[in-house]
This record gives structure tokens, sequence and C-alpha cells, in this order.
């Protein structure tokens, strides 16, 4: 069998690596795979295709900036990857984020309800439902009819500052994704399931699979707790959706006896910081970052916006209780070990921090999170 997955990155961030290991355990199991993908460019390899480059994903960023036209340039690196399509001749297409600056989707779309193609599509965000952004939850939905037409902001991931078209991109969403023939899509979350049911996808099957981490990497052997406790928060970035400023009024209202670690900020976000957060940058050393889970009181989730956080995963794998808003699929990983408190409640954080002391991390079952079971959860849906 031959499997195309088709996403932004490869071997680089969550999705990277989740595209990676679900084609690395097709290839043990005598498949074969090609990751086609449009940013950051690698090494050639024989599993890989790169199709975008810095000049047309530069020229589309500019107009979806300015005009809203996300998702409808990068025609030459869309034609390269029709072209690959009807070289390689695969069985089943796997899409994961086809956004990111990379890829003409409409035309994408086009061309795949003119196939037989068995097409599976994991989101990873609401970006297939929304007429703006790939999270809505923040600022809400101003218009919804069969998905969220118009958002309240589009300033939001991918931006639009002038031009917003709303309306116009939702209407070629809604058409060509309906167009498909034999579609299928994952979500990572039972929140993200009931959310697309609601709207026009609800025409097509709608799965749960949640995504797993490499729990031999992250794990609890150096499980040693530190003095004052650690209150860790982690984020690829840090903004105002990811809950930085309750992190700040957090630090005006915990006593001495806690310490909030924050990891991902850029130098200008810690040179702002009260003195009593410790802010350290994004870092690539994912043993220094295990460190730190493993050594961390609690793993504070304060986002208003996520799908299912692979950070809360990481930080249970690595033996530390987690206390997370309301949000997305962060009630969906384990009662016993995640504390879920109300958006915006500084004081249901400060209400179970104590709570965390009577929580047995020895019960948490790690399996339930791991890489393989991901993958053996995932291979039901490689069959044709």
């Amino acid at each position: 069998m031959k499997v195309l997955f088709i996403n932004s990155v490869v071997d680089f961030g969550s999705t990277g690596k989740i595209v990676r290991s679900l084609a690395d355990g097709l290839k043990e199991q005598g498949h074969e795979v090609l990751i086609a993908y449009g940013r950051h460019s690698k090494e050639p390899s024989h599993d890989t295709f790169y199709i975008g480059d810095k000049p047309s994903m530069a020229y589309h960023m500019l107009m979806s900036h300015f005009f809203g036209r996300h998702g409808l340039h990068s025609t030459k690196a869309t034609k390269r990857l029709i072209d690959k399509i009807k070289e390689f001749k695969p069985d089943i297409i796997h899409l994961h984020n086809v956004h990111g600056y990379y890829l003409n989707v409409k035309m994408l779309l086009e061309y795949l309800a003119t196939t037989d193609i068995r097409v599976l599509w994991t989101l990873h965000d609401a970006w297939t439902i929304s007429g703006s952004s790939a999270y809505f939850d923040f600022h809400g939905c101003k218009v919804w009819e069969d998905g969220c037409v118009e958002c309240n902001s589009t300033k939001d991931y991918p931006a639009s500052l002038f031009i917003k078209r709303q309306r116009k991109n939702f209407a070629w969403k809604k058409k060509t994704i309906s167009q498909l023939k034999n579609v299928t899509f994952i979500t990572p979350s039972k929140w993200l399931k009931e959310l697309g049911e609601t709207s026009f996808l609800r025409q097509f099957p709608i799965e749960v699979v949640y995504n797993g981490i490499d729990v031999e990497t992250f794990n609890s052997d150096n499980n040693k707790k530190r003095e004052p406790k650690v209150l860790l928060g982690v984020a690829n970035k840090w903004e105002t959706r990811k809950g930085l400023e309750d992190f700040i009024s957090l630090s005006e209202r915990i006593s001495e006896d806690y310490q909030i670690i924050l990891i991902g900020l850029s130098k200008e976000q810690i040179a702002r910081l009260p003195q009593n957060i410790t802010g350290i940058e994004r870092t690539a050393n994912v043993q220094e970052l295990v460190g730190y889970y493993a050594s961390a009181y609690a793993f504070i989730n304060p986002t208003y916006e996520d799908n299912y956080p692979t950070t809360n995963l990481e930080a249970l794998a690595c033996g530390t209780p987690v206390i997370a808003y309301d949000t997305g699929g962060n009630n969906e990983i384990s009662n016993e070990h995640v504390i879920i408190v109300k958006q915006g409640c500084i004081d249901g954080i400060i209400d179970a921090l104590p709570a965390i002391e009577e929580i047995d991390m020895t019960t948490f079952d790690v399996n339930s999170i791991s890489a393989h079971t991901f993958l053996m959860n995932m291979m039901s849906f490689y069959k044709i």
C-alpha cells in the first residue's frame, strides 16, 4: 500500500513529528510512504518531497495578511504536488495542516475531488470550518452558519489585517471540501469532533484518535521536586491566548513557597517579566525540557485556545500533575491527574495548588498517552 502525507512541515513541531511517527510506523509494516511538505526545507530523503519555495511563500503570506487570501496561492508548488501525486499513485492521502502559506488548498481539493483516492484528514485545529482563524475560541465567532463564517477577530493566525474576505473564504472551503468523495476526518479530541459535527463536516465520518508522545524520552526516572515549588508553563509561542497575562496575575498572588518558570519566551518578553517569574527561551534540548517537567510541582496550562495539548501529556509522563483551564480537550486527558479550572479564574488555580499534594502520579497509565498506542489506534484507518 502507498500512503502520501501532506503537511506544512516534517520532523519539526508537533504536527511534523506526528507525521513522521505515522510514516515510520507504516514503513515498519512494509508499506511505501511519501511525505510532501512546504516549510522548513531539510536535506532531501527518499521518503520526503519538498514542494515549497521561499519567494512564493512570502507572496502567499503577503496576500493572506493584506487581502485575506490564505490557501489561494502557491499555485506552482501545488502543481508540483499534484504532479507528484499522479507519479506516486497513492492508495491513501493523509492530509494534516494544509494551511501555512505553502499550498493552494482550493486547487488541491478540487483535484482530489476528481479522483477516487481515499483521503484521511487529521484536523489539528478548526481552520477548515472557519472564514479566517485556525482558532476562534478566544475572540468568539460572530456568525455561525455550518461553521464560523465570520470570526470576531481576524488578527489571529492566519491573520488578515485589511481586506477580510471571511464569507468568501468560508464559502470556497465548504464547497470544495463537500465535493470530496471518500474522506474521513480524524480529530485529536472529542471537543474538536463535536465542534466539527455542528458544521458542514457532519456529512463525513469524524473519528477521535488521541495524540501520543515518546514516553521513553519523557519519563519520570529523574522526578526530583525542587524548592521552592515550581509552577511550570511551556509554550512554543507565548501570547495572550496562551495565558501569559494569567501567569503574571498568578505571580502577584502566590506566596514565596512557589516559583513560576516559563519556557518558550522571546528575549523581549523575558525582559518585561516581573522579578518573581523566571523566563527561558524555547529550548531544542529535549533532556533539558524533561528536567524542567520532572522537577516541577505542577504544570500550569492557562490556555484559552487549544485542541489536545501535548505539553500536558509531556508533564504527566514526567510525573508532574497538571492544572489547566477548561479549554479544548484539556479535560479529556485524566480526571485523576489533571485539575480543570474555569478559564481566567486565577483563584481556581490558587485553590488547586494544595490539592496537587494529594495526587498520586504512580497511578497514571503512561502507556495510554504513548506514541505506540497512538500508532496502533491510527493503523486501523490505513485500510483500503
